[in-house]
């Protein structure tokens, strides 16, 4: 894929002062062929004045184009863009006959072929510009138009889109008109399909997956039901504008590169969702946690949408923090905020640290390329904290009146910043555009320690604030148990507003302290020396999860600032883990011992060691999960212990059996994990990779056997494996990512050492052909990050500097080597940071 030229938030402003659009009639024929599909447009607008402008396009073939009547030069068509030469003041028609290519990137119209049963798929992801791999636009959130979408489709395949489709007769589908809506939600999505379908409220409801995943879908239709439904009633409880559009279909689609997308009416998802092996109670609230997401995207995204991309967060922000709500309010998932705080917001806390940090909302982003890059965890999680954090400042009344009043000024339009805190002003006293400045406009994470001071035998509590903004908080205060030392008890929390709040005077000395108790803002915590030595004692006597998350992301921060040694963190998970009762809290402590403290913090030299302190940790979990009371658990520590071995035989003789001794029996998860350890570890080979694949050979499958490939310590498999990523650009978005996981392993250090060198051109060049989606896999997934030394480092900032990488692969290869950064501090081996408090820009 050649690179476009992105459009400007200059360029974006001149068309919608020039032109109205009203609507679009889309011909999509689904049935020319493997490689492309026919694209017919016509899009009906108005020019308030005379004027030029242009449409975008990416096709195969642009076989014909006319405006109003009159034939326009094909040949025109330059950087997908076609000019409008001329425009009169006045109503217009523009026709565009195209073929267009087919992705296996997950962007624009995905066409994917399931190896368990020959059936092909077609779904579409319309964000940001991938609209023009798919028909022609104006392609910006603030053109509103209607859309009439028309699909002709193989036999025997059923045709979704944003309204409800009927089937007209020879092959084609027709899509009721939308209501007003963004070029970027338009959406379609054809083949097979297996669906289930209920009706709700008088709206058709639907959920639907490939043919092959019909079984598991069918298992679990009832509870994705039943948390749509509850959703559904709590949102219209929450909201007094209506659900928008005319029905509400879910579709689990396959090879998708988010989690989700918003697409009204019709929501697709990735379908790892429909589970086919065993997943965690934990895991079943992230899917419905994403439903509660996705559909408050109907009205804050959907039904008001943002006006440019700088108000990204508009979008993101506002559904993640009602889906978490919603989530915990309307379904049986009662705990979500335990699982964002230990894992969304340390995301978010990351992201902020970074020098490619950004605020909430950016005062101005230049063009689509710059917006793409801002879907990120600041987008995400500190910008749902920060609506979190409204929310507890404002209350939730006033905070909800200000939402209704916003849907009801906005709504099947657009809407900037300004207006959204206009909104919110309407319905308190409060100084709200303070608020957002604080908040919105800046960059960087607080910190808030508490301090004590003792006075005549009574001690006093002050937070001191690093940082600038405001913040409304409750402070912990916890004694030891006199029945039960191991277990601590909540004395009382005091509500405080920092920097504002006085002194408190707290009696006797607590045993601990915890600063944002709750977890109702977004901060970074450090605690006072008695604090941290009862943390380290008793963290898990600690009653409320969302305070063990507070402590446990306040313990792995310090890690990353080079403040807390990883070995310190891994003794404190040693100790506490096989006593945690909170899933979300076990999987996420786990994965950074093993993913970042164990593969990347420690000096090789001490990773055996720390192995060897997650397998007995692992192991204590396992004996305690032996009466079969705590699944969930057990998978995680089975999972994890599968993942850490450092030798062969008891994982192999897992695999022999088919079960884990106690249980769970081996599924195609279990299985495929097993086999990819023993790959990394020299203890298995072609055939039975092969063997494996015959008997799992789906979509899940081919990517298993795709890591364990790429993981065998074979100098062979690794030149395959590498010349399927960056010499070839046949694998998908997820056989890519698979490929790449694989690929380097610490233990395999050694052999693949030439390739860290070779990384840096060949990402380069792949990014440039292949897109977005492939640059984002190429620097997440295929970078050298266990190769933690300073040679890495200077090749990456190298190619930063000089070699001119996409905008796409920029951004996340600048993460990674900022990681690489703080993993070489906490090594001894590198110069150490500089504080990043919240500093405006």
């Amino acid at each position: 894929m050649a690179c476009m030229s992105a459009l400007t938030r200059d360029e974006a402003q001149l068309r919608a002062q020039l032109l109205d659009v009203h609507r679009y009639t889309l011909e999509l024929d689904l049935t020319t062929g493997d490689e492309t599909f026919d694209s017919r447009t016509v899009i009906r607008f108005t020019a308030r004045t005379a004027g030029d402008t242009f449409v975008e396009l990416k096709p195969a073939e642009l076989r014909a184009v006319t405006l109003d009547g009159e034939p326009l030069d094909p040949e025109s068509l330059d950087d997908g863009r076609l000019p409008l030469k001329n425009l009169s003041a006045g109503e217009h028609e523009l026709r565009v006959d195209a073929a267009m290519r087919y992705s296996r990137t997950g962007e624009g119209m995905h066409r994917f072929t399931d190896p368990s049963d020959g059936e092909t798929y077609i779904y579409t992801q319309m964000f940001m510009d991938d609209v023009q791999r798919v028909f022609a636009a104006f392609d910006q959130p603030d053109l509103k138009a209607v859309f009439e979408v028309s699909v002709t489709a193989p036999e025997g395949w059923t045709v979704l889109a944003n309204g409800i489709t009927e089937r007209r007769g020879d092959g084609v589908w027709q899509a009721a008109p939308t209501p007003l809506i963004s070029t970027y939600l338009v959406a379609v999505a054809a083949g097979p399909w297996h669906s289930v379908r209920t009706e709700h409220r008088g709206l058709p409801f639907g959920i639907h997956c490939r043919r092959s995943l019909a079984p598991h879908l069918e298992a679990d239709a009832d509870e994705i039901l039943d948390v749509t439904r509850a959703c559904f009633d709590r949102y219209h409880e929450k909201f007094e504008e209506p659900y928008p559009f005319d029905s509400y279909d879910q579709a689990f689609v396959p090879e998708f590169n988010a989690g989700a997308m918003e697409n009204p009416g019709l929501v697709t998802f990735r379908d790892d969702f429909v589970y086919r092996s065993a997943v965690t109670d934990t895991e079943r609230q992230t899917r419905a946690m994403v439903i509660a997401h996705e559909m408050a995207h109907m009205w804050f995204g959907d039904l008001v949408t943002l006006k440019w991309w700088d108000d990204i967060w508009l979008n993101e922000s506002f559904a993640e923090y009602m889906g978490y709500q919603t989530t915990a309010e309307a379904t049986r998932f009662t705990d979500p905020w335990t699982e964002f705080g230990v894992t969304r917001k340390a995301w978010g806390y990351d992201a902020d640290q970074r020098p490619t940090t950004h605020p909430v909302a950016p005062e101005k982003v230049d063009d689509t390329a710059s917006a793409l890059l801002n879907f990120d965890g600041i987008s995400y999680a500190k910008g749902a904290s920060a609506l979190r954090q409204l929310a507890a400042w404002l209350g939730e009344k006033d905070f909800l009146a200000g939402i209704n009043t916003h849907f009801n000024r906005h709504k099947f339009g657009n809407a900037t910043l300004a207006d959204f805190i206009d909104s919110l002003a309407s319905a308190t006293e409060r100084d709200v555009h303070a608020w957002a400045d604080s908040w919105l406009r800046t960059t960087g994470v607080d910190k808030l320690t508490p301090l004590v001071s003792t006075a005549d035998g009574t001690c006093t509590l002050t937070v001191d604030r690093a940082g600038s903004r405001p913040h409304r908080l409750t402070a912990g205060l916890y004694d030891h148990d006199v029945a039960d030392q191991g277990r601590l008890v909540l004395r009382e929390r005091l509500d405080l507003d920092i920097p504002h709040s006085a002194p408190q005077p707290i009696g006797k000395r607590p045993a601990l302290l915890v600063p944002n108790d709750g977890d109702l803002t977004y901060a970074k915590v450090r605690f006072d020396p008695e604090s941290f030595e009862t943390i380290r004692a008793g963290l898990s006597g600690l009653p409320d999860p969302v305070t063990r998350a507070v402590v446990w992301n306040a313990l792995r921060d310090a890690v990353r600032d080079g403040e807390l040694a990883p070995a310190a963190y891994l003794e404190t998970a040693r100790a506490h883990l096989p006593r945690e009762t909170d899933l979300a809290l076990v999987q996420g402590v786990l994965a950074f011992a093993s993913g970042q403290i164990a593969d990347q913090y420690l000096k090789p030299e001490d990773r055996p060691a720390a192995l060897a302190t997650l397998t007995t940790l692992c192991r204590d979990l396992l004996r305690r999960t032996e009466d079969g009371d705590h699944p969930g658990l057990r998978l995680i520590a089975v999972r994890h212990l599968i993942s850490v071995a450092a030798h062969p035989d008891t994982i192999a003789a897992w695999l022999a059996d088919g079960i884990v001794p106690g249980g769970p029996e081996l599924d195609p998860e279990l299985r495929w994990r097993i086999l990819g350890r023993l790959a990394v570890l020299g203890a298995t080979d072609e055939t039975a990779i092969a063997a494996e694949l015959e008997r799992d050979p789906s979509a899940t499958g081919q990517e298993g056997a795709a890591r364990c490939r790429a993981a065998l310590p074979d100098p062979q498999a690794k030149q395959a494996a590498w010349e399927a990523m960056f010499a070839g650009d046949d694998l998908s978005n997820y056989l890519f990512t698979a490929t790449a996981q694989g690929f380097w392993q610490p233990e395999q250090a050694d052999l693949v050492r030439q390739y860290v060198p070779r990384f840096y051109p060949d990402a380069v060049a792949v990014a440039a052909r292949r897109g977005p989606a492939i640059a984002a896999a190429a620097a997440r997934w295929a970078f050298p990050a266990h190769a933690v030394d300073t040679e890495n480092l200077r090749l990456g900032e190298a190619c930063l500097q000089g070699a001119d990488p996409t905008p796409a692969l920029r951004r996340t290869l600048a993460d990674r080597l900022d990681d690489l950064a703080r993993a070489l501090r906490a090594r001894g081996e590198h110069e150490a940071p500089v504080e990043q408090g919240a500093d405006a820009e």
